[in-house]
This record gives structure tokens, sequence and C-alpha cells, in this order.
């Protein structure tokens, strides 16, 4: 990912919000093969106030991406959109896409099957939750041989990340007028609305503003 200062996330804070509220992740590995990628749900490790990341693969992706023997990337994509050249007003400018992503890398530590459990069962409270009525992991008609079943299926593993790079590409380098006329195009209705992303570009600059007080 190209890094411009300008752009450069290094907040922790700032970086597991994102990782929490973004936990779909790409999990990507250089194998023998070519490079491989799967997609699973992420968790940050809750004994932990770094980057420490939780998760599981099913199989047979834990051999696929030669997990606990090679590096993992696995990236984290906040909002984005597309920025219209039109919403700068009536200067010499170009299309581009506003986007906030985390990129951790590092080789991963195997979970034993009983911190594996702990994490399937994290990642349902964690989901479920938001139900109406939520079905956890150990509710009927679920019981134990059927949930040890199915978690013998996925392989757990941790990732205390050996580099990071992270990005937030949000219009710092405009003016403080042609950032609020973007922000107004995001929260609006036309084609290219996307108020979540509307809502991080002003928290980025509420903070820059901070920053400079």
């Amino acid at each position: 990912m190209r890094q411009n200062p300008s752009f450069t996330l290094a907040d922790v804070t700032e970086m597991r919000r994102v990782i929490d509220a973004n936990p779909w992740a790409t999990i990507m590995s250089a194998g023998s093969e070519g490079l491989v990628a799967s997609h699973y749900a992420v968790l940050l490790d809750e004994s932990r106030d770094d980057l420490t990341i939780v998760a599981h693969v099913g199989r047979p992706d834990d051999l696929i991406h030669g997990l606990g023997d090679r590096e993992l990337l696995v990236v984290f994509q906040g909002p984005h959109g597309y920025i219209s050249p039109g919403w700068y007003g009536d200067v010499q400018a170009v299309p581009t896409w506003n986007y906030v992503a985390v990129h951790l890398s590092g080789i991963p530590e195997i979970l034993s099957p009983e911190e594996n459990l702990e994490v399937l069962d994290r990642l349902v409270d964690r989901f479920e939750g938001r139900m109406p009525e939520p079905r956890r992991m150990w509710e009927r008609p679920n019981d134990e041989s059927f949930v040890q079943r199915l978690a013998a299926g996925t392989v757990g593993f941790r990732l205390t990340p050996t580099r990071v790079v992270a990005k937030r590409k949000l219009s710092q380098n405009k003016s403080a007028d042609t950032v609020e006329t973007v922000i107004a195009e995001l929260e609006g209705s036309g084609p290219y609305a996307q108020p979540d992303l509307a809502r991080e570009m002003r928290r980025a600059h509420e903070a820059l503003a901070e920053g400079r007080r």
C-alpha cells in the first residue's frame, strides 16, 4: 500500500477501532503455487491492548496458507468511496477514492483446541448479540458433541503483527471548505453517497483540527 505521510494512520487506538468496526478481513499468503487469499471474520484479542488479532480458518485453508509457518497479510477495509472532481469546484482536479485500511503482517501462532473454541464462542456472541433472539453456540438445539464436531473442522490462530501499514486517505490535503463539500455530497442522495465514509472524514478532520489547537 503506497504511503503518503499526509495519509498515514499511526494511532494504535484508531487502528483498533477500524479493525473492531470492520471484522470481515482478507487473509493472504504466498504459497508454493502462488498467492492465496481467504476471507474470515477476525477479532481483536481481548486480553491485549495492542493490534493482536484472533481468528480461525476452515480446513483445509490452514494447509493452503501454511498456517503457523508462513507470513500472513491480514487486510481490514474500512469505509471507502468514490470522490468526484466536480465536488472540488471549478479547479483542476481528477477523480479519486477515499478510504481507510489497516494491513497486519506476521507469522501466526496456532491456538489450542480449547482456545479455538473460545474464539468461536466470542465470534458467535459478537454477531448474534445484535439479534432480537440471539442463538448462542451452546444453546439448544446445539449440544456439546455438535459444537465439538464443528470446531474440529477449524483451526484457530493468534497473530501479533510484526509489520503494520495503515492508511486513512480522507481529503486531508484539501481545504476545509472543500472537505465540507465532499462530506455533504457523501451524506446526500447522489449516486456516490456513502454516509459511513462521511462520518469517517468528519472524525479525521475534527481530530486534525484539535491537534492544531
